[in-house]
């Protein structure tokens, strides 16, 4: 990798994982769907230009229908249900459950129709060792904790699954930061009149406002523009690797910044989680010598927390 693709492969690291403290810092005083508004309507105001003078979003016109699916699955209701989450979870806790997202993925592609894919041996074993991360978190670390919020984490992890499948299946060769702006755009519109009506009536704390500008600004527009640079650099599939770093960093940011506390549980279940996550989406070598690599991989646009 070179100088220039590990800077971009960090700096990822943090843009990714950090979302979860300033999710936790916004609910505080703000609706979760006032946060979803602000924070997409920003970042879209950022990228729809940039994706307007790349000639990218008239590309997008034939493929509108799983366009808007997308975006509500990627976009919509993960980042409604994770601020709900965020409520009630520490923020940490929080991104250690949904480390469980490329297991769900794994089972996704199988299940899929039309898939093709089998589980072979080592999959299965990733499954099994991965999920039982999920088990220690959850039985370790969530009892007493709401068990709605427990299961909107869960909700946030199917969606982070699903939204890849569809973009893979339905939207394969369309630019990636269209996709992602147009996306951003219609969650802001849905979310607007939501917004309005869950609007605060004081003025948040500074650290409120803080937290979204640097949600919308820097976790999401200026995010995803780092990402997509780092496919050019470095292609999709390592691109994505630095989603398994991601719940350590909003760990130790959970810990350090927040005081949240981390427990046996937590660390065992976040070994766990991502040794079965990378031996439940590791293709076979036969399987990938020799292979095309897409223009975008079906989870080249992973997690927008």
């Amino acid at each position: 990798m070179s100088r220039r693709g590990f800077l971009l492969f960090a700096t990822m690291c943090v843009l990714w994982g950090v979302p979860y403290l300033f999710i936790k810092v916004a609910v505080e005083e703000l609706h979760p769907a006032t946060l979803v508004f602000m924070r997409t309507a920003l970042a879209a105001l950022v990228l729809l230009p940039i994706a307007a003078a790349r000639s990218e979003l008239r590309l997008l016109l034939p493929r509108w229908r799983p366009l808007v699916v997308f975006a509500a699955i990627e976009i919509g209701v993960p980042w409604l249900l994770l601020g709900r989450a965020e409520q009630h979870l520490s923020s940490s806790l929080t991104a250690l459950l949904i480390a469980a997202v490329p297991l769900v993925g794994a089972l996704l592609v199988v299940a899929w129709p039309g898939s093709g894919e089998r589980l072979g041996r080592r999959s299965i074993l990733g499954l099994l060792v991965g999920f039982g991360g999920v088990a220690a978190l959850v039985g370790l670390d969530t009892a007493g904790a709401n068990p709605l919020a427990v299961a909107e984490v869960g909700g946030v992890a199917v969606c982070y699954a699903v939204g890849p499948a569809i973009l893979d299946r339905f939207l394969r060769g369309v630019p990636g930061l269209g996709v992602i702006a147009v996306s951003l755009g219609l969650c802001a519109v849905v979310y607007a009149p939501i917004g309005a009506v869950e609007w605060p009536t004081t003025t948040p704390k500074a650290k409120v406002i803080v937290s979204v500008v640097v949600l919308a600004l820097v976790c999401t527009a200026v995010a995803f523009l780092v990402f997509f640079a780092l496919i050019a650099e470095i292609g999709p599939v390592r691109a994505t690797v630095f989603t398994y770093v991601n719940p350590a960093v909003a760990a130790l940011l959970g810990v350090t910044v927040l005081g949240e506390s981390f427990t046996v549980g937590m660390g065992v279940g976040l070994v766990l989680i991502l040794i079965g996550s990378v031996l439940a989406t590791r293709r076979p070598a036969s399987a990938t010598r020799g292979a095309a690599v897409p223009e975008l991989e079906p989870a080249a646009v992973p997690v927008g927390d």
